[in-house]
């Protein structure tokens, strides 16, 4: 498998992410989280918090780190990794591409952390 495109560049503004739903190789759909980086770089990573199962999307991004919206725990967009508790283990950060205006992610590569 390789990258697929998830949105265009122009929407998501700096400081921004989204959910989308990436299928797998068997079919079933991945829940990841697009984001912007107040810096205009994209990520994407897991968009199921590692400690309490909610939607990443729908935090706070600051610099290159989101915030769970729901216990405040805030993951480094570059490596996954967690850098306040109450999570302790990392979330799945993905392969992000952009050619052109398209934003384009690789479920099959994992970077930083899980990688």
């Amino acid at each position: 498998m390789s990258a697929q495109y998830v949105c265009d560049t122009g929407d998501l503004e700096p400081g921004e992410a989204m959910r989308v739903d990436i299928e797998d190789a068997d079919g079933r759909p991945v829940p990841v989280a697009v984001v912007r980086d107040e810096a205009g770089d994209f990520h994407a990573v897991s968009d199921i918090c590692s400690h309490g199962q909610v939607n990443l999307s729908d935090g706070e991004v600051e610099d290159s780190t989101i915030e769970c919206w729901l216990h405040g725990s805030t993951f480094d967009l570059r490596t996954g990794k967690p850098l306040s508790l109450p999570a302790t283990q990392p979330v799945p950060v993905y392969a992000v591409s952009v050619e052109g205006d398209s934003v384009l992610v690789d479920i099959t590569v994992t970077v930083g952390a899980n990688a």
